[in-house]
């Protein structure tokens, strides 16, 4: 594995195209000068050993080496010892519904929206517990598998938005069935499904999870978002105005609805517990102060604890390229004006 010491450092290098950018309107500057007063056969006249070729591969080195010279100032390393660390929680999946109803605004700012909030909030306060996230609408996908690295699994949490999954729908069942079979029952860890959707099923295939769910001793818990008495889905623009409301085939407005009786049913029969979504409250805080009564686990866990130093494979790179550009003069060269002569097909 590699890292970077001082990953701040490598920001540096969006001045590299900031660079190229200001060579370039400076060359075309000068060029645009010199035609205002001079011909280009008079200017060669007057500085006939200037070489425009050489000025620009001295450039191109210059950056180059100015690039290794970041990467190498950022200390690239790598992992040279692994070592299994116990760990003490338990596995939690998070299920998330980022289907179409998800948009519905009856939650604030949207249902989706408020799940993803409650979520990494949840990320905050877990300590040693071992989560993952399971995306569904039509059909389910694994956003990232059971970890205890909460910094990168918030990063994969907010690149979750409606166009993650593309298959229409409503698909509870594929998410819990995916969950399930993407716990490590080697671990003596116990397991929790934790399932935030607005209930709409369309899709069916349910008690066969809930009755493998109980094969395997795996509780879920659900958190129902919405309103029971139906709410307009908004769509919007490309530059965020609302222009309408969703609609079906014959015009009408598409409400969606809360089915609490199937997120109650799938819980009862799951040894977990529902939660009605609000505008205030944190239902994953709550659902958490439960898990932390279940009894936790002892489990091994692989982590990189030992790193290398690497810096000089950019450093060293850069001072020789340095060299080069040091060495290579303005003035032209024979093998320098037959590249020229051969890219304007002077040589034939």
């Amino acid at each position: 594995m590699i890292r970077f010491a001082h990953p701040q450092i490598l920001y540096l290098l969006i001045f590299i195209p900031l660079l190229i950018l200001l060579f370039w309107w400076n060359k075309k500057s000068q060029k645009e000068i010199l035609k205002n007063f001079i011909s280009e056969n008079l200017f060669k006249e007057i500085i006939p050993e200037k070489n425009n070729f050489k000025e620009l591969l001295k450039f191109i080195l210059v950056m180059i080496a100015l690039t290794f010279v970041i990467l190498g100032v950022a200390n690239p390393q790598i992992g040279t010892k692994i070592e299994e660390t116990k760990q003490i929680g338990i596995d939690v999946y998070i299920l998330l519904d980022v289907s179409k109803s998800m948009a519905a605004e009856d939650i604030k700012p949207n249902r989706l929206e408020k799940a993803k909030y409650e979520i990494s909030k949840l990320m905050q306060k877990l300590n040693g517990d071992r989560i993952g996230l399971i995306v569904f609408a039509g059909q389910a996908y694994i956003q990232f598998p059971l970890t205890s690295d909460y910094s990168a699994a918030n990063l994969f949490l907010n690149a979750v938005d409606f166009n993650t999954v593309p298959q229409p729908g409503t698909n509870i069942g594929a998410a819990l069935d995916l969950a399930l079979r993407s716990f490590k029952y080697d671990d003596p860890t116990n397991k929790t499904i934790v399932l935030i959707t607005d209930g709409e099923d369309h899709e069916g295939n349910i008690d066969s999870a809930i009755s493998e769910a109980n094969s395997k001793n795996v509780s879920i818990y659900a958190i129902g978002l919405g309103s029971s008495s139906g709410t307009p889905i908004p769509q919007y623009n490309e530059s965020g105005v609302q222009v309408g409301y969703k609609k079906d085939n014959q015009g009408q407005i598409v409400l969606t609805k809360l089915d609490e009786e199937t997120l109650k049913k799938i819980t009862e029969q799951a040894n977990g517990k529902y939660y009605r979504g609000t505008n205030t409250d944190d239902e994953l805080d709550k659902i958490y102060n439960d898990l932390a009564k279940i009894q936790e686990s002892e489990y091994g866990s692989k982590r990189i604890t030992d790193y290398e130093d690497k810096f000089y494979w950019f450093l060293i790179p850069a001072i020789f390229l340095l060299l080069i550009e040091f060495r290579i003069t303005s003035k032209k060269t024979k093998w320098i004006e037959k590249l020229e002569e051969l890219r304007k097909g002077e040589i034939r």
